[in-house]
């Protein structure tokens, strides 16, 4: 056997454990779901199938269209905000300061934690009823409902705790600000343009293909939120399926129910979705992000 023979062989003796784990962890499942999909499985008895009845069932169920809004909500009001915020504190930080890294630290622990368990529970203790928020705003003489418990703010303050997670794309823009070419500034500045203009017209057009990227990728993270909901309201998606989020939906079907060929057929649709606005994204993506002299 030759050299180059041998190398590719201990290459795939090499790749043997990943494809192994490939296959039972990742790619067998994703099968056995798309089956489930089609099957009447509640994990008590074997799954017996029954062709499109799961998705037909979903249009029928007002729950799981209660869940399809919520998470509509969630993402595209939370996803511009942080993204906003990302985007200015990345600005204020991009020309430097003493001890940056010190704020970098800072503005990026809350992307660490704000997906932990241990944070939203924090984040119901501060915003629940009685709640250190409520407690806080009583010593003005402020009476305030509990944030939590109220159909009409629960879903806002999941929301502020998803904003609050700003740090990721923020480090991902300053690292795209700080590359900026000085020398288009300087020409801006001599013809004359304020800090309003060069922003429009140099900063952000060559910051689009980050924005690009960080709008896809937290707008895919946003749809599958699960731990905020399933903390904060105890696992049931309230008050009033206020905060029920899709992915809860799926586990309360799933795990709670065990109705697993129905919360399939729900990750099924998911998986579509999000594939199709992320589609829908990079086609439009053609029209308003700018690389380099080709848009």
């Amino acid at each position: 056997m030759s050299m180059k023979g041998k190398k590719s062989k201990a290459g795939y003796l090499f790749l043997t454990p990943w494809i192994i784990g490939c296959v039972c962890l990742t790619l067998g499942p994703i099968i056995a779901s798309l089956y489930f999909s089609f099957t009447d499985y509640s994990l008590l008895a074997s799954p017996h199938w029954v062709g499109l009845k799961n998705y037909n069932d979903m249009f029928h169920d007002k729950r799981y269209w209660a869940s399809v809004v919520v998470t509509v909500k969630y993402v595209f009001i939370g996803v511009p905000i942080k993204l906003g915020i990302a985007l200015l504190i990345a600005i204020l930080l991009k020309d430097g300061m003493r001890h940056m890294s010190v704020y970098r630290a800072i503005y990026y622990v809350p992307s660490l934690l704000g997906g932990s368990v241990a944070i939203a529970i924090l984040w119901r203790q501060i915003f629940g009823d009685p709640g250190i928020f409520q407690s806080f705003l009583a010593l003005f003489g402020i009476e305030s409902q509990g944030w939590l418990t109220s159909p009409a703010t629960s879903l806002n303050t999941l929301i502020v705790l998803e904003a609050w997670q700003f740090g990721s794309p923020m480090l991902i823009f300053l690292a795209g600000l700080r590359q900026m070419p000085q020398d288009l500034y300087d020409s801006a500045a001599v013809d004359g343009a304020g800090a309003v203009r060069k922003f429009w017209h140099v900063t952000f057009p060559l910051l689009t293909p980050i924005l690009f990227f960080n709008l896809v990728l937290q707008m895919i993270g946003s749809f599958q939120a699960f731990t905020p909901s399933f903390i904060i309201s105890s696992g049931t998606g309230g008050p009033v399926d206020s905060t029920l989020f899709y992915t809860l939906y799926l586990y309360i079907q799933g795990f709670g129910n065990l109705q697993m060929g129905y919360a399939s057929a729900m990750a099924w649709v998911l998986l579509v979705v999000v594939g199709g606005i992320t589609g829908l994204l990079f086609y439009t993506a053609k029209y308003w992000v700018f690389y380099g002299d080709a848009r």
